[in-house]
């Protein structure tokens, strides 16, 4: 199709079918790329510029490789075919990461996991509100299903992505980055729409008709009546000076509307705009939107709740319905969305609730859905149903950072003024009301940047809420998991939402380069994690990249509210940076046909330090309605110093003595050591074309210290070691709940049978891999529950589960629901324990854990200073180790990380098998590793066995006796140390030649700590 896209199309009946047409993949006219077919023997290939694809004969397998001759994807087996699902099965590779799969409820990396690529209309956590079978890898490559069926995608090893129907038909991107792919993709499928600049501001939806007598809500609410009631909601809106920009005046079942054309006029002249919310299909559309006026369409499960195909072609109808009748541009929100929706509407996650939980899980739901290619992925904010004022105002703190975002009254809780169930920013009381009004002006600020943004995912499909390892992709902390609770918006902001009641937010994870608190100036160095970091309740943490140039509006509270005289540029200064602002009439479709404008920015620095920064600010090209023919422009620097001189052009600028006669000046310049850590004020004055501002003598703020820990540890690779207890007859509350990434599940001990065990209970968890451990996290239960809170706890790291040593953390948490963290001198290990010795309010002898989470940095087998070498097998070889008999490293069913030795072999051999090392203890500690053992015989003729000679008294222990088991699963074992003594360990494997008994043994994480 295109160098870089490619279809495979199988009919296993031997007749091609297409039930889908184009209406998905609406643009695959590219030109003909230039293709080479060769037959290399085994397999046919073709290739083009960007990809190798080769189709092996026997069995029919695909595999992809890039011209270089790295590997892609290859199947594992065959696709493989039933009457009624197609399954394609594919290896994965050792850290291959997986992504995508549409609106998917929960963490937005994949690996190790399943996914329904289907609609169920429940909204829960790990199901999917509009799924997409679409995915992409680490590896470069994305896949798309061209189908209307349901399916599933297991990206565990092998992956194996299922649909639906006895057809197999998918198109394959291959790009140098998962960016890249996403292009591809919305190549095919088509970029996302751009939404009018007044969508990107707060909607909301609620019922103003509840004297209808169809209206299945409470009738005598008050202030609800008939439709133009709305025009008083509005008018509070503006007296509360809460920026917010649409509202659905018809949203509840029966609800409809009386006098629309009066009422949408009314609050046209308050700055808003309308939309209407539906249930029973468009039959009035073309009147609703052409004559009355409306602009917006919210789409219910009761019409398109059927998915798929037919929820697809009622937004189409919708995104024609405002198109056909106006210049207007299609602003649709909708559930059950499919791949291609992007194109044409805002998904949502559905009715949820307004609590912690929920909140916990739709940040990566959002966040992921852009690694779909949607760029307007929301949530309603604090949920349908529930919430509270804190709940409310931190889920709009982050969703301001967003493209769009909604509130959905009627609903929730009778809060907080009596007779109401309103969801409105305005509705609540101090402190909340000024945290929200906060949030809200802040996005009206920043609406040039956000507008850009979304432009920017427009023509390259690449989302304005962005995963980091969309910007970051070879970090591998934010390739996975670890930074699923975070998010860029854009390519400057880095937002760590408070997802959990308090003010202070752990695990904000900061990639290399510089990073500004956004809201008190604060420089941090990057790579590293804030934890305990303060996030007042008007304040979620918010960070920005160095380099970051970012466009900002005078205040207002809807577009158009006053004219942008003077546009703000907020600078961020670290070496050599660029911007490209982008402008039109925020309204209509004309930008489709050439009518907009560009500016180009750009900031020369230092990286640090003190020097000169010139900020080069081109001519605004292009023109469009309502474009001015010139601007004032005023620049916010952050500095830790004032600069000697700043000059425009040639000309030098006036220092003005206080921020009041700078207020007063057309033009000059004012330094405030006292904003944000230092800010420099400069007004350039009104400018029509293009103009450069210079800096002489500017210091850059200097990096101050980390608050504590290092990055999240990826829980993906996390095991259970030993649980003393755990609930699962009378409902699954089993200890892997503990560490599963679902705050809505918990580990609780056992309750249901007999007598509960007696405190004091434990857990001990397997990290997958040996790391510096620094701090641990306890979050309890967030059912609303309380039993089993923990109240005095332990926690230890080892490398072993026998000899744990003294604890790393004591203490006794609060009996609250909110996140608990210890913080403690790195400590590495492999292994992580939690003792609960008490209940926190002493209801019984309980201990129950929504989720465990730590953090630390990778440690090298034994630590930095071990004796071991290659005691992982990491290198792919058995380096550092001398062999007898058979012995190797082998790629598969390694007890952590991608390999293990072999010793002895999967066929007969006769004698033993042996690899050995010595090594000397300088600090004593204790020797561990992990052996599996394969032995269909008995101990009498086949074992595994090892022993440790201590050199320096010439005495020798056997550390794992003469073994045998069929399969004996991994065994850990370990031995003590002396400070100083030499050792070999000699690690064996016998095997005594029979025919039907190979006997060999897997050893793997030898370390010393």
């Amino acid at each position: 199709m295109r160098p870089d896209i490619f279809r495979i199309w199988l009919g296993p009946t031997g007749t091609f079918t297409d039930p889908v047409g184009s209406e998905i993949t609406v643009n695959t006219a590219f030109p003909t790329p230039t293709v080479t077919t060769s037959d290399a023997g085994t397999y046919y290939q073709i290739s083009t510029s960007a990809v190798t694809l080769r189709a092996y004969k026997s069995p029919l397998t695909f595999a992809a490789y890039r011209p270089d001759g790295t590997l892609l994807w290859q199947e594992s087996s065959p696709i493989s075919w039933t009457t009624s699902q197609t399954t394609q099965h594919l290896s994965q590779g050792a850290t291959e990461q997986y992504y995508g799969t549409g609106l998917r409820l929960g963490p937005w990396a994949l690996r190790g996991t399943t996914v329904p690529i289907s609609i169920d209309n429940q909204w829960q956590q790990n199901s999917n509100a509009s799924p997409a079978p679409f995915y992409m890898s680490s590896n470069g490559y994305g896949v798309l299903r061209n189908t209307w069926a349901p399916g599933s995608y297991a990206f565990t090893s092998p992956v194996a992505t299922t649909e639906n129907e006895n057809r197999f038909d998918a198109y394959y991107f291959v790009a140098d980055s998962l960016k890249g792919v996403l292009g591809a993709y919305t190549d095919v499928t088509g970029k996302p729409f751009l939404a009018p600049q007044w969508g990107l501001e707060l909607g909301n939806a609620d019922c103003w008709n509840a004297s209808n007598s169809a209206y299945t809500g409470d009738h005598s609410r008050l202030r609800h009546q008939t439709t133009p009631d709305v025009v008083g909601y509005a008018q509070d809106a503006r007296n509360a000076n809460m920026p917010s920009g649409w509202i659905l005046p018809n949203d509840g079942y029966g609800c409809s509307y009386t006098n629309l054309q009066q009422s949408v006029s009314s609050l046209s002249a308050l700055g808003f705009h309308t939309g209407l919310w539906t249930s029973t299909g468009l039959s009035n559309i073309n009147t609703e939107v052409g004559v009355d006026g409306s602009r917006g369409v919210k789409t219910d499960v009761a019409w398109i709740g059927g998915g798929y195909q037919s929820a697809f072609d009622g937004v189409n109808q919708a995104v024609a319905g405002i198109e056909n009748n106006s210049d207007a541009r299609r602003f649709v929100w909708t559930v059950d969305g499919w791949a291609g929706t992007q194109r044409n509407a805002i998904v949502w996650t559905g009715d949820t609730n307004g609590d912690w939980p929920t909140m916990g899980w739709t940040v990566p739901s959002v966040v992921g859905a852009g690694l779909s290619g949607l760029n307007y992925a929301s949530g309603d904010v604090d949920g349908i149903f529930g919430g509270s004022p804190e709940t409310f105002t931190r889920d709009l703190e982050w969703k301001a950072w967003t493209p769009a975002f909604m509130t959905m009254s009627g609903w929730g809780n009778t809060n907080p003024s009596t007779g109401y169930t309103d969801k409105e920013p305005w509705r609540f009381s101090e402190p909340y009301l000024s945290a929200n009004r906060k949030a809200l002006q802040t996005k009206m600020r920043l609406m040039p940047y956000l507008y850009t943004m979304s432009q920017v995912a427009s023509t390259t499909g690449v989302p304005s809420t962005r995963a980091l390892v969309l910007e970051y992709p070879n970090d591998p902390v934010a390739q996975g998991n670890a930074t699923s609770a975070e998010f860029m918006a854009g390519g400057s902001f880095l937002v760590a939402p408070v997802t959990a009641s308090g003010t202070t937010r752990d695990g904000i994870y900061l990639p290399a380069g510089t990073w500004t608190d956004y809201w008190t100036g604060q420089v941090y160095q990057g790579p590293t994690t804030l934890n305990g970091y303060s996030a007042p309740l008007d304040s979620t943490p918010v960070f920005v990249k160095g380099g970051g140039i970012v466009p900002m509006w005078p205040q207002m509270n809807y577009t158009g509210e006053k004219p942008v005289s003077t546009l703000t540029y907020d600078l961020y200064p670290a070496g050599n940076s660029s911007f490209n602002l982008y402008e039109d009439d925020g309204i209509t479709r004309a930008y489709q046909n050439g009518a907009f404008a560009t500016q180009q920015v750009t900031v020369a620095a230092p990286a640090s330090g003190t020097g000169t920064v010139t900020v080069n600010v081109g001519a605004s090209t292009g023109s469009y309605s309502g474009k001015p023919d010139s601007r004032g422009y005023e620049f916010t620097v952050h500095l830790s110093g004032a600069p000697s001189t700043v000059s425009l052009g040639s000309t030098a600028l006036t220092q003005l003595s206080s921020k009041a006669a700078y207020d007063a000046a057309a033009t000059g310049w004012f330094f405030d050591p006292a904003d944000r850590g230092g800010v420099l004020w400069v007004k350039a004055g009104n400018q029509a074309g293009a103009f450069a501002v210079t800096l002489a003598g500017a210091t850059l703020p200097s990096p101050g210290t980390s608050t504590g820990g290092s990055a999240d540890l990826d829980k993906t690779a996390w095991k259970l070691a030993y649980a003393d207890s755990q609930e699962t007859s009378a409902e699954n509350d089993a200890a892997t709940n503990a560490f599963d990434g679902n705050t809505g599940t918990m580990w609780h001990t056992a309750y249901s049978t007999g007598t509960p065990a007696a405190l004091p209970h434990e857990i001990q968890i397997d990290l997958g891999a040996r790391y510096n451990v620094d701090s641990f996290r306890y979050l309890p239960r967030q059912d609303g529950g309380v039993n089993g809170r923990i109240g005095q706890y332990e926690v230890y790291v080892s490398d072993s589960t026998t000899s744990w040593g003294t604890p790393v953390a004591t203490g006794t948490f609060a009996d609250t629901e909110a996140e608990k963290t210890a913080t403690f001198a790195a400590k590495p290990g492999r292994y992580l324990r939690l003792r609960a010795l008490t209940e926190a309010g002493n209801r019984g002898p309980w201990t129950s854990a929504a989720e465990i989470s730590a953090t630390g940095t990778p440690a090298t087998s034994g630590g930095g200073s071990s004796p071991i070498t290659n005691g992982g097998f990491e290198s792919g070889s058995l380096t550092g180790w001398t062999t007898t008999g058979t012995a190797s490293v082998v790629a598969s069913g390694a007890h952590s990380g991608t390999y293990a030795a072999q010793v002895g072999a999967t066929t007969p051999t006769n004698g033993d098998s042996s690899i050995t090392q010595t090594f000397t203890a300088g600090s004593g500690g204790t020797l561990s590793f992990w052996y599996d053992n394969v032995c269909p015989d008995t101990v009498a003729y086949d074992w595994a066995t090892a022993t440790l000679k201590d050199t320096t008294t010439n005495t020798t222990t056997t550390v794992l006796p003469k073994t045998c088991s069929a399969n004996s699963g991994w065994v850990q074992v370990s031995s003590a140390l002396t400070a100083g003594h030499g050792y070999t360990l000699t690690i064996a494997s016998h095997d005594d030649d029979y025919a039907d008994d190979p006997t060999y043994t897997l050893f793997d994480d030898v370390t010393v700590s």
